[in-house]
């Protein structure tokens, strides 16, 4: 069975390495400062305390207030589990360091939370949209979006499955 290192218990060992990185703890998770972000990672993936050394998901959420990166971590020497988030205050621009040097295969998973929610992952060699095409209108998941957006979706005139807006066995018009 895999154990969880409680937000509490991570942000605590961070404290003894990093001072002034962590933000936030609590039991399910702790929060890190942006420009401590990429030294606090490295060490847990490589500290023989802590071997985080697989990035299982990478996704984002828009508190309203802020956006945060979160990242959930496991550890298959140790059996551990643990989850680290980061904070962007900017609404108009969040930017969060890129963790792709750290886990390569966190490129895919920034470019999703770069395409649907905006954040800007900084260092990140390839972000561009992956899943909505160029010249796409804002970013889908963001709580204001249907807002921004008008009240409709881009490039349709109404939702799919409305009266008026009928397709065919292909999917087209």
């Amino acid at each position: 069975m895999t154990a969880t290192v409680t937000g509490l218990e991570v942000a605590g060992a961070i404290e003894q390495r990093f001072p002034d990185a962590v933000v936030e703890a609590t039991p399910e998770y702790a929060v890190v400062a942006p420009e401590e972000l990429i030294e606090v990672l490295t060490w847990l993936r490589d500290d023989d305390s802590m071997l985080f050394k697989f990035l299982s998901s990478l996704t984002a959420v828009d508190r309203e207030e802020w956006f945060e990166v979160v990242y959930h971590l496991e550890s298959f020497r140790t059996n551990r589990i643990t989850v680290i988030k980061v904070r962007s205050d900017d609404r108009d621009d969040p930017i969060v360091p890129s963790v792709v040097d750290v886990w390569p295969g966190a490129q895919l998973q920034e470019r999703e939370a770069y395409d649907l929610m905006g954040i800007r992952f900084e260092g990140n060699p390839d972000l561009r949209r992956i899943f909505l095409w160029d010249g796409f209108a804002g970013f889908p998941l963001r709580k204001d979006y249907m807002n921004l957006a008008g009240g409709q979706m881009a490039g349709l005139e109404r939702f799919p499955g409305e009266p008026g807006l009928e397709f065919n066995n292909r999917g087209t018009q």
